[in-house]
């Protein structure tokens, strides 16, 4: 949950046992930097406009606002699989709905209430329809619980998905927090704790911007940095990489018991985070929503039948591709939804495919950014803006996203191909 892919570089178990085993992708996007609008996409394999999830609470969005009848765990059930769900779901489960609520499509449910689902001590969870609250660490009891359900279904002829999400590295409840200069930050395991304590934080050339008369006005309108604001993020960003420290145990441990079990090879395993995540870009202290390549650019790998070992595509994905994706590795079938993605296994067979795609990228309203529509292609992010401004960035030439070339007579063709493109994906 708002992992960058920056981040990955201290998952030492999920670089040997994913990564190394199987397929990174290293232009992966999300169709919504946002928590509940993703997490929808990737349930249903849709962008935003076609699920209706827009947002993280009523009356865009949340976890009530998604149609649960028809998407992901559903298909797979159809399909003989067993479908087990552990840890974080969508934004508002358990208050726009009973904390007792099991959606449609699973046959095991332990998944955290909001909105205890931000602690990560003393969190509840509905086990199957009776919510008990837990005193150990997320984190650690996720993995277990994960780590219990392979070896408990491995010895089954039917096959399994399942659904693992972590809290970490998002934020935590304020009172675990131990940094007095105002983050809300993420809460490491005890044993992690300090781990990166003099980590510095990397500082792209988009940190703390200098110039942004060319940005929109809801970025022109943040001031530059103090200096207690940049240790304010140096140390959010350092709790975030001890967090997910355990998170990468968690990954190892669940692979372990795949393959102590003798199913690893016939697993097909995603690894990948809701959206990116600010630490400073832009004068974007935290936070993610924004169409910067921080915030919608996200890790995915894959490891498992059909996933060729040790390498790499450049081809542009979206997580629209993973609903899809797994429907292929499973043979279920979708109904009642025509998901906007596509399966991944093509480019897994040839890294030389090029789709020539556009992915279409939409924000929700945020706090003070205003709601968008967007193109991503190999070369260029095109944005327009419900306020009416927009941003056009050639990141071959500009990929820190500093001179938005809106208006730029050299882009002047490119930017009326784009505009024209977007009103299409968006329809």
């Amino acid at each position: 949950d708002d992992q960058t892919v920056e981040s990955m570089r201290v998952m030492a178990g999920v670089r040997a046992e994913l990564a190394a085993a199987g397929t990174t992708f290293e232009q992966s996007f999300v169709s919504n930097p946002l928590c509940c609008p993703s997490r929808a996409t990737l349930y249903t394999g849709q962008y935003t406009h076609n699920h209706g999830v827009i947002g993280n609470r009523p009356p865009e969005g949340g976890y009530g606002r998604l149609d649960k009848s028809e998407w992901l765990p559903v298909w797979l059930q159809r399909a003989g699989y067993h479908t087990v769900h552990i840890g974080k779901f969508m934004n508002r489960y358990g208050q726009d709905s009973l904390p007792t609520e099991v959606p449609p499509g699973w046959n095991e449910w332990y998944t955290s209430v909001d909105p205890s689902t931000y602690r990560f001590l003393f969190y509840e969870l509905n086990e199957n329809g009776v919510v008990t609250t837990y005193p150990t660490y997320s984190t650690d009891e996720y993995s277990q619980r994960a780590v219990d359900a392979v070896r408990r279904l491995a010895p089954s002829p039917q096959p399994f998905f399942l659904s693992l999400a972590f809290l970490a590295p998002h934020s935590g409840s304020p009172r675990e927090t131990d940094d007095p200069a105002g983050f809300v930050t993420p809460m490491p395991a005890p044993r992690h704790r300090d781990a990166f304590a003099s980590e510095p934080l990397p500082e792209s050339p988009a940190f703390d911007e200098a110039d942004v008369s060319d940005k929109p006005s809801f970025i022109r309108r943040r001031p530059r940095f103090t200096a207690e604001r940049v240790a304010a993020i140096a140390e959010n960003y350092r709790q975030e990489l001890e967090s997910l420290l355990a998170v990468d145990e968690g990954v190892a441990r669940v692979v372990q018991a795949l393959r102590d079990s003798g199913e690893l090879e016939d697993t097909l395993i995603v690894f990948t985070s809701d959206n990116g995540f600010f630490h400073g870009e832009h004068r974007v202290p935290y936070g993610k929503v924004m169409v910067y390549e921080p915030s919608i650019r996200v890790p995915l790998i894959m490891r498992g039948p059909g996933v060729p070992a040790g390498q790499r595509r450049r081809q542009l994905v979206t997580n629209a591709d993973l609903a899809p994706t797994i429907l292929a590795a499973t043979g279920a079938r979708p109904a009642g939804r025509v998901p906007d993605g596509r399966s991944l296994f093509p480019l897994l067979r040839d890294r030389g495919l090029a789709w020539g795609r556009d992915l279409l990228v939409e924000g929700a309203p945020g706090i003070e950014a205003v709601a968008y529509g967007a193109v991503r292609n190999d070369r260029y992010v095109y944005a327009e803006h419900d306020n009416g401004e927009r941003e056009l960035y050639d990141l071959r030439l500009d990929p820190d996203q500093l001179q938005n070339a809106i208006g730029e007579p050299d882009y002047e063709a490119v930017e009326a191909a784009l505009a024209e493109r977007l009103t299409k994906l968006l329809d």
